[in-house]
């Protein structure tokens, strides 16, 4: 008689998992087992991490974290994020457990929130925000007309479903796309090695890369002075992927325009960063891809897993 499947989920997780859990697993028998006890796959949802980030893990998220550490039995864990470059993560696969994600379950919000970005950029919206502040009538007339966005163009660092759903909105506007990724394979883009040879004509770099020995640093002081005046940057990637101090200097000189940043070096961001106080500059705090509707995406994700991993068959976003 086979022994039930022993999975490592919180109450909350197994609620909105449901009747999946039997439908993923036909006839197997399963049991949600608590931290703390031996388990032969784990699903890390949303509720474990709670208001944790990988620089300040708080004690229910390190609770969570230790017992997939000190899981014997565990082959399996897929995590409610897109990325996996928590330490946790790092430390599982190096002991041969498979390790998947939940990329593309919040892209579509993502996308939202880059755009959003890049429009309020464009328009203008924080000094005119400023403005409302200060009770001032401040015409974008008197201070510089912002340019029309149709023609400019825009370098999207990331070809995944981030980076193309921006894609086609950005060209939909009227704005030139390139995009830089793994592999040339399609004209109009080029390496994440060769991004220096487009940074020139960018009048927007957007970042929306995973954070991987390719892309960590990848825009540097000598990336950022290869941009054109006038140049602005959208990052809902990873804050890595960017030297945060030049970006800071690229900021206050007037090198670089503006920016809008989701995420950060080090979270959260320090109070005294300058980045907070920069007029040109909107903080977010790594909530691009936050909605109600991720929870139900991510465990759909989670249940379409589950039902190959029962059957033998390859796991979707799997961590190489």
């Amino acid at each position: 008689m086979t022994s039930p499947l022993r999975i490592l989920m919180t109450p909350a997780a197994e609620r909105q998992a449901g009747a999946g859990l039997t439908e993923a697993l036909g006839n197997r028998a399963y049991v949600a087992v608590n931290p703390g006890d031996d388990a032969d796959i784990a699903f890390v949802s949303r509720d474990v991490t709670g208001l944790s980030t990988k620089h300040q893990v708080l004690p229910d998220t390190q609770q969570f974290h230790d017992a997939l550490r000190n899981a014997p039995s565990l082959r399996w864990v897929h995590a409610h994020s897109a990325g996996a470059d928590r330490p946790v993560y790092g430390e599982l696969r190096a002991r041969g457990v498979e390790v998947t994600t939940s990329s593309g379950a919040n892209s579509g919000v993502v996308v939202q929130t880059a755009l959003a970005g890049v429009l309020m950029l464009a328009r203008c919206f924080p000094q005119l925000l400023a403005a409302q502040r200060e009770k001032t009538w401040a015409p974008l007339v008197g201070s510089g007309l912002p340019r029309d966005l149709a023609g400019q163009t825009a370098v999207i660092v990331g070809w995944g479903p981030i980076g193309q759903g921006l894609g086609a909105l950005l060209s939909a506007l009227g704005l030139r796309v390139v995009a830089v990724r793994s592999t040339a394979s399609a004209e109009n883009s080029v390496r994440f090695e060769d991004l220096h040879t487009v940074l020139p004509r960018a009048d927007w770099l957007l970042l929306a890369c995973p954070l991987t020995e390719r892309t960590r640093g990848l825009v540097d002081a000598a990336a950022l002075a290869l941009l054109p005046p006038g140049a602005r940057l959208v990052n809902v990637s990873r804050g890595e992927v960017v030297d945060e101090p030049a970006l800071i200097a690229a900021l206050r000189s007037g090198a670089l325009s503006g920016a809008y940043l989701d995420v950060f070096a080090h979270e959260p961001l320090p109070s005294d960063s300058p980045l907070w106080d920069m007029p040109n500059v909107i903080v977010t705090p790594h909530t691009a891809g936050h909605s109600d509707g991720n929870e139900a995406r991510v465990a759909a994700l989670f249940l379409d897993n589950l039902k190959r991993w029962n059957e033998g068959q390859p796991l979707l976003n799997r961590v190489a």
